[in-house]
């Protein structure tokens, strides 16, 4: 069992960054990969980016690719995600999950979900 805690959600200026961070309970981290969803009022959840257990291999949406950027500290079992060049359009709770197998990009294959931290971008 994996427990997940996302924070450092906030409100911010179109063109600014965040950092969000999920910490995961459990000694088994480093078998996981990690992925960042995404979920705006009235719109499915979507991929925003993920990455391997190891931490060599990252994934992104096209809409975040360049802006965002996916890591991990494996001794602090805790994954990150950067979000720089903000915009209004980002604006939504981001949930971070774990899985061990199956396709980075699909909800379906994390087990494990965080309750989520609310990004909101201001224009």
């Amino acid at each position: 069992q994996v427990q997940l805690v996302e924070s450092g959600g906030g409100l911010v200026q179109a063109g600014g960054s965040l950092r969000l961070s999920c910490a995961a309970s459990g000694r088994t981290f480093g078998r996981y990969y990690m992925g960042w969803f995404r979920q705006a009022p009235g719109k499915e959840r979507e991929f925003v980016a993920a990455i391997s257990g190891s931490g060599v291999s990252t994934y992104y949406a096209d809409s975040v690719k360049g802006r965002f950027t996916i890591s991990r500290d494996n001794a602090k079992n805790t994954v990150y995600l950067q979000l720089n060049s903000l915009k209004p359009e980002d604006t939504a709770v981001y949930y971070c999950a774990a899985g061990v197998s199956g396709s980075l990009y699909y909800l379906r294959t994390y087990d494990y979900w965080g309750q989520g931290t609310q990004v909101t971008v201001s224009s």
